[in-house]
């Protein structure tokens, strides 16, 4: 819809819905109706002036395609495979053939995010710089570059942060400090693709698994220090893109 919009010359703006909300809690406003949204939505763009967005390049944009169409054909996969625990013996042929369709989906999807990649040389050297960065792969790099997209249309690590929804979230009140826990209020499917790879960096990489255990140290609990993690490879691929150089690990560690 916004590129629909823009390419008809219109100027567009691309907010997360929580931002008007809060917008819409601050004026104490208790109307909800299509009429009141869209004039809360209007004082909200007048008053706050979003940044205007610019629609990614065309080998972005087949790339989320690819990307959210592969992200549909796992979980498709895995509600068959759900199916199956207890299924009863006269369906059990339908769902192993539907799940072997899904498999076959699912390995050509990732060959053409391959393929897609190394055919175009933005992404390509890209995805290569991202490959620099331990821990990093197949699974992972593709939505980075789908998602991150232009990286200097983020200001700072702490933007890019923000937009995949692992800033800190705390609360806090006077001498009472209640538990601090991950935004969420980003990108999902970003996420997604960062927790497992965060878990597995924890036990295995070096570097993640000396931050990780610092925080521990501070009485940092588990969930927090896999976000933690989460946010760290996010910020190190960020930078990695940003400056176009590979992964230095002299300098992870430095900061």
């Amino acid at each position: 819809m916004a590129l629909f919009r823009v390419d008809h010359g219109l100027a567009v703006s691309v907010v997360n819905p929580a931002q008007i909300h809060a917008f819409g809690q601050a004026e104490l406003s208790r109307t909800k109706t299509d009429k009141s949204d869209a004039k809360r939505i209007a004082r909200f763009c007048l008053s706050q002036r979003p940044l205007l967005w610019q629609p990614p390049p065309p080998a972005v944009r087949q790339l989320q395609a690819l990307v959210r169409r592969l992200e549909s054909l796992l979980e498709m996969r895995q509600m068959e495979k759900n199916r199956l625990d207890g299924a009863d013996p006269t369906v059990r042929p339908s769902i192993d053939t539907g799940l072997a369709t899904l498999d076959a989906e699912i390995a050509a999807t990732q060959k053409r995010i391959r393929e897609h990649i190394d055919h175009d040389p933005d992404l390509r050297q890209r995805r290569d710089l991202l490959y620099t960065i331990p821990g990093l792969g197949n699974a992972t790099i593709p939505v980075l570059l789908a998602t991150l997209g232009e990286v200097h249309r983020f200001e700072n690590a702490r933007s890019v942060a923000a937009f995949a929804g692992l800033s800190p979230k705390e609360h806090q009140s006077g001498k009472w400090k209640g538990h601090t826990r991950l935004s969420k209020t980003g990108d999902a499917l970003l996420r997604k693709a960062l927790y497992l790879p965060a878990i597995v960096a924890w036990r295995h990489n070096p570097l993640i698994r000396a931050f990780c255990e610092r925080l521990k140290a501070q009485g940092k609990k588990g969930k927090l220090i896999v976000g933690a993690a989460m946010r760290k490879r996010l910020v190190l691929a960020y930078g990695v893109l940003k400056s176009g150089r590979p992964f230095d690990p002299n300098y992870a560690l430095a900061s």
